[in-house]
């Protein structure tokens, strides 16, 4: 319930646009036999990035490559975890490799873009990865799970919650959990908007 969740819808025409790629070529293939389809809006998107190109000074480079992603494996849980994004609570997150090896997808580098979307493919925020580490499951320590923000923040918190949700995806791709399955952990940081426009924003929201 918690990782990346290679679930991006991938029509054509938006995965040639400038320097996006979109992560998984199937919506929602760990979801069920019958996949739910998520529906993107490619244009809504292409303007999110360009909105955060302009917040850039001229001396950066604009012709950096970003991704398009969701978190989880369904759209109420796009939802909740990217708004623990959005306010700063969730730093971190997971996959297991052989996730990315079943897709056949590269793994994240340190300094890669990803506009996240919610439930409805519609843009939330654009994160910058600032680490990347593979490290078994029973491995993981209490800060990284602290970062990855979900239920009451515990180390045993997150073995929990992980461990039913890899129990859920993992048959989908003929693999099980293990205690040692190597996992992709990442770091990243909100670039845009910034956390404390955001938690502005949803502050002002709560009280309309």
């Amino acid at each position: 319930m918690i990782c990346r969740g290679n679930v991006s819808y991938h029509p054509k025409s938006f995965e040639q646009s400038a320097c996006c790629r979109l992560r998984g070529s199937r919506p929602f293939i760990h979801l069920s036999p019958e996949p739910e389809q998520l529906v993107m809006n490619p244009t809504a998107i292409a303007q999110y990035w360009q909105n955060y190109l302009q917040t850039l000074t001229l001396a950066m480079d604009r012709s950096v490559p970003y991704l398009v992603d969701q978190f989880g494996d369904t759209p109420e849980l796009a939802n909740e975890l990217g708004q623990l994004v959005l306010n700063g609570t969730k730093t971190a997150t997971c996959s297991t490799l052989w996730e990315w090896q079943a897709e056949a997808e590269p793994l994240p580098t340190v300094g890669i873009h990803t506009i996240v979307v919610n439930g409805d493919g519609q843009p939330l925020c654009i994160i910058q990865t600032t680490e990347v580490s593979i490290r078994a499951f029973n491995e993981v320590d209490a800060q990284f799970a602290y970062n990855e923000g979900e239920g009451d923040l515990t180390l045993a918190s997150w073995r929990q919650m992980h461990w039913q949700y890899f129990v859920r995806v993992l048959p989908h791709i003929g693999k099980v959990p293990t205690l040692d399955m190597p996992l992709v952990c990442e770091r990243f940081r909100v670039v845009f908007p910034s956390i404390t426009s955001s938690t502005a924003s949803a502050s002002s929201s709560s009280l309309s």
